[in-house]
């Protein structure tokens, strides 16, 4: 399962929850998950492998061996199915279309392909097969790219084509995307970083404008937190990306990182930090 000597396996690994806009080097930063030595483990649910690939292509670097990717590629509706839905707003009033029901969305439902790869995790380079995400120990790390995509596959799960959401299919995607979390970061021994897009809202404390993860609905946007033990802003400045665990406009927090703007953008000092302290927890599994 890993090319290191393991400590304690049972120990639980890192959880990481890397959010920024686009363009800020969050997927970029993967290649730093893979130089640990780590098992990486990247499932893209939203165009991103390219990305990854090309930090070593375009470097004329060889891929690790350590490295692996599963990318479920997003479906789509068929033009006659945008024209049905287009043709349905146009007649109906919002009753009428809150009324709707997609009778074809499990035909679509890629929830359950997700939860199939991450029962039995196929690499898609080699085509070997790494078994269930929660058998893993921590000398493995699972990536999800990313938290946008994972919302909306539980909303294409539960709505389909149809045009209103109503608020109990919030609550629905809510619940189910809770679960998933909770799944990854306290079901699984294996390391976990999820990479998530952000977006501006009202502090209703302090006031102003917070930088916050983007998730479905204000009810959970502080519970999808804390399941992590890191939650760093990625940041651009020119052609450098950093990592900031300091800003006081931002939810963040880090248990394995300095509390500081402008780091390095590098999962190896997350790891190094983990690993000191899982060294220490392990004394007595290794006598």
């Amino acid at each position: 399962m890993t090319a290191q000597t393991l400590i304690n396996p049972q120990y639980p690994g890192f959880n990481v929850l890397l959010m920024g806009p686009s363009g800020t080097g969050k997927t970029y930063a993967l290649k730093s998950l893979a130089n640990t030595g780590l098992e990486t483990f990247a499932l893209f649910l939203e165009p991103g492998l390219e990305t990854l690939i090309g930090s070593y292509s375009d470097n004329n670097e060889p891929i690790p061996d350590n490295l692996h990717w599963h990318y479920l590629q997003p479906k789509t509706q068929g033009f006659d199915q945008l024209y049905s839905a287009a043709d349905n707003i146009g007649k109906f009033d919002l009753a009428g279309l809150a009324r709707m029901k997609d009778m074809n969305r499990s035909k679509n439902n890629q929830m359950t392909e997700m939860y199939t790869i991450l029962n039995d995790f196929s690499d898609q380079k080699t085509g070997k097969k790494f078994g269930p995400v929660d058998s893993w120990t921590n000398g493995a790390v699972l990536v999800i790219d990313s938290l946008s995509a994972l919302i909306k596959i539980a909303f294409d799960m539960q709505i389909g084509m149809k045009p209103v959401r109503d608020v109990s299919d919030w609550g629905i995607v809510q619940q189910v995307l809770m679960s998933c979390i909770h799944k990854l970061t306290s079901g699984c021994n294996c390391h976990v970083v999820i990479i998530a897009h952000v977006e501006r809202e009202l502090d209703q404390i302090l006031g102003g404008n917070k930088i916050t993860v983007s998730v479905p609905g204000k009810a959970i946007a502080a519970t999808i937190l804390q399941p992590f033990s890191d939650v760093i802003l990625a940041s651009r400045e020119g052609d450098k990306f950093f990592w900031d665990t300091a800003n006081s406009q931002a939810d963040v927090k880090t248990r394995n990182l300095p509390i500081t703007s402008k780091l390095p953008a590098d999962f190896g000092a997350i790891y190094a930090k983990w690993l000191s302290r899982a060294e220490v927890a392990s004394k007595d599994y290794r006598g």
